[in-house]
Formats: structure tokens, C-alpha cells, sequence
């Protein structure tokens, strides 16, 4: 048996969330034969439908943090203490037959981003869960470094993220939007790009797309319109996010701190010249293929902004560059690097 901690089906699709279901999906038949099961904690799951075709357990009494502590800890031994996947999270700290996922180490960066609770318990737990992993799975290579310096694991592959298949050009006419797509973190640092939005003379519109995580302390932007230029949509479906990123002429990622950073591949597969932060894992992923702002000036970004909004040549060349760039990443890949790594712990 092979079982999948599955709370993210509890949890509205972000990087980690898309992540998870993105790779489950690919799990082959061979694979399947071995009886996966998706265990998740009881109540409401939001994007059960996206893998309907594998075995869904509810079970415990339990949420959130608890559930993986208690509840699936319990499960794991009334079965005998199969493997198990853990995608995001901390997962059961002290359960050591399982292959563990940490996609960033923003806690420890910007503490004062997540709640004292939050940033506490990763602070303490997720080294000791690392440590009791079979193995450790990271983003890329910027992440596997800084796990290696903070947690002294050297067990540790890196397995990339993609874009969806669903993210696609559409061919509409682009309009005068540009775009921000992430959770409302403070480290994606929205309040600078408004900042910078609004130091432009120009006739574009500036949309944020996301929702806010309970865990991220008080910032100071909320799901209205500060005018009738900035709108905050909230969260968009798949398919309400893949017309914006269609409909959008620019596409502005100008985060202080990523493990990956997904949504500018889906911009590129959109057909979205992209603006990207220099920081962190992002000129790994990206390359030569966005134009790349300094996320802590403000004038970066307006100057950049200002480039891409006068420069119809080079959005045409980044995005021609883009799609070059979505096709060193693939989901079937990823799946396949994980499903070699479990065959060998079972």
C-alpha cells in the first residue's frame, strides 16, 4: 500500500496544492496496482473531483495539523506503516516510512509573514520531520541548498514543478491589464508593485488574483479595489484564471522569496511576457526568458513595467522566449522522477 496525505484536498489550489494533484494524477498503473489511497481528514473536500479515480478515505476526528499528528498517524499504523507521500506541510513528524516534500524555507526568512503559531511549529518540526523521512523532495536546487545549510540532510532530490495543461493561448485580444497571480503573502510583495503601479502614466489596469492563507500574519491589502484601476479579484477558478492570464499584456511576479514560483509558467504558456524578481530560485526557472525586476525597489518595477508597456518588440520576444521555456518543465517528467524514487523504497 502506498498512501498520499491528502489534506491538501482540503485546501484551495495554490503552488503546493496544484503540485500534489498535478503528480497524483500521473501515477500509473503500475503504480495503482500497489493500492494508493488518498487519506484525508473528514468534512469538505474541494478538489476531490480532480482525482476521483483514486481511493479517497476520510478518516479521524481531527484537522488541520492535529489530523496529521493523530488521525493519519493512526491510520498509517492500523495498516501496518505503509509508505506515505507527503507533498506540502510538515506531515506526521515522527512517522519515518515516508517520503517527505519541502517546497520552500520562507518561514525561517520572513517569519513575521505567517502567524506566531504557524512559523513557530515550522520552525521546530519540520527538521525533525525532515530528518525522520526515508527522503526529502525539493522544488529546485536553490531550495535543496538551503536545506542542506539549515537542516544538515543531505537525502534530498529535486523534482520540478510545471504548468498545467488547462493554462493554454487562447488567442483573444490582449488588453491594457497587467497582472498579479499568487496568494496574498506579503513576501510576494504586492504592496511595492502597487506602489510602482501607480508612479506609471499609463492607460493599464493593474489585477491581482489570489486569496489569503489563514497563516500569513495582518498585511495591508484586501480583496476590493483600492480604485477603479487596481482590482483584487479574490480566488478564480482554472478556467477564469487561464482567460485573464489570455486577456493580459503583461504579467508582473515580482516576489521577494520562491521554492519554484508556478505562476509565471503559466503566464508564458499563456502568451504573457512576463516581469519576474532576480531573487532566490527564479533565475533558475526562468532563465533568459522574462524581463527580471530587483523586488525591493520600487523603481525597478515601475522602470520595467514602463519598458514592456512601450516595447511591443521585446513582449513579442519574451514570449516566444516563454514557450521555449515552458517545455523544459513537464508534469509526466516530475511524476515519473517521483514514482522511481518510491520503487525504490518499496
Amino acid at each position: 500500500m502506498i498512501v498520499i496525505n491528502a489534506r491538501f484536498l482540503t485546501q484551495k489550489i495554490t503552488g503546493v496544492q496544484r503540485y500534489a494533484i498535478e503528480i497524483c494524477k500521473r501515477f500509473p498503473e503500475s503504480i495503482k496496482e500497489k493500492r494508493i489511497i488518498l487519506v484525508a481528514p473528514k468534512g469538505e473536500l474541494i478538489n476531490k473531483e480532480k482525482l476521483n479515480f483514486l481511493k479517497i478515505h476520510q478518516f479521524g476526528n481531527f484537522k488541520g495539523h492535529l489530523w496529521e499528528q493523530i488521525d493519519l498517524v493512526n491510520f498509517l499504523k492500523n495498516n501496518n506503516n505503509p509508505i506515505l507521500i507527503n507533498f506540502g506541510g510538515i506531515g506526521p513528524v515522527y512517522y519515518k516510512n515516508k517520503i517527505t516534500y519541502i517546497h520552500d524555507l520562507a518561514f525561517k526568512y520572513y517569519p513575521k509573514n505567517f502567524s506566531y503559531l504557524f512559523q513557530k511549529a515550522y520552525n521546530i518540526f519540520v527538521p525533525i520531520s525532515a530528518r525522520n523521512a526515508l527522503r526529502v523532495i525539493t522544488v529546485s536546487n536553490y531550495v535543496k541548498k538551503d536545506i542542506e545549510s539549515h537542516f544538515n540532510i543531505k537525502n534530498i532530490e529535486i523534482i520540478y514543478c510545471a504548468k498545467g495543461n488547462h493554462f493554454k493561448n487562447l488567442s483573444l485580444d490582449r488588453e491594457k491589464i497587467i497582472l498579479a497571480v499568487s496568494s496574498l503573502d506579503p513576501r510576494k510583495n504586492f504592496n511595492r508593485i502597487i506602489n510602482a503601479y501607480q508612479q506609471l502614466d499609463s492607460e493599464y489596469k493593474l489585477y491581482f488574483v489570489g486569496a489569503k492563507a489563514k497563516s500569513f500574519s495582518k498585511i495591508n491589502i484586501t480583496n476590493e479595489s483600492i480604485n477603479e484601476n487596481i482590482i483584487f479579484t479574490g480566488y478564480l477558478s482554472d478556467d477564469d484564471l487561464n482567460e485573464l492570464y489570455n486577456r493580459a499584456s503583461i504579467f508582473v511576479y515580482a516576489s521577494l522569496f520562491e521554492g519554484f514560483g508556478i505562476p509565471p509558467l503559466e503566464a508564458q504558456a499563456c502568451g504573457c511576457p512576463c516581469i519576474v524578481s532576480n531573487k532566490t530560485s527564479l533565475p533558475e526557472v526562468y532563465l533568459d526568458s522574462v524581463e527580471y525586476c530587483e523586488p525591493e525597489s520600487i523603481e525597478s518595477i515601475k522602470n520595467k513595467l514602463e519598458f514592456l508597456i512601450k516595447n511591443k518588440e521585446k513582449r513579442e520576444e519574451l514570449v516566444k522566449k516563454g514557450y521555449k521555456n515552458i517545455a523544459r518543465f513537464s508534469w509526466d517528467t516530475s511524476a515519473k522522477k517521483l514514482i522511481s524514487i518510491i520503487s525504490l523504497e518499496i
